[in-house]
């Protein structure tokens, strides 16, 4: 669960950055949020999440 939140702390935090430096329009976000929901709900859902737990894992045993 940790990593789930911290991914998307760092994704909205990306989008608020693009938002306030790159021009990025509101509705913009609004879509970048709805498409992340309706994501989750397909068959792709769990592949996504598992594919970001293994980045989490390869990124904690580099000791960065």
């Amino acid at each position: 669960m940790q990593v789930s939140v911290s991914a998307a702390v760092l994704l909205g935090v990306l989008v608020w950055l693009l938002w306030r430096y790159a021009n990025l329009r509101a509705w913009h976000v609004a879509l970048c949020v709805f498409f992340g929901f309706c994501l989750t709900s397909t068959t792709s859902g769990p592949h996504i999440a598992d594919a970001l737990q293994a980045a989490a894992r390869l990124v904690s045993t580099l000791h960065l």
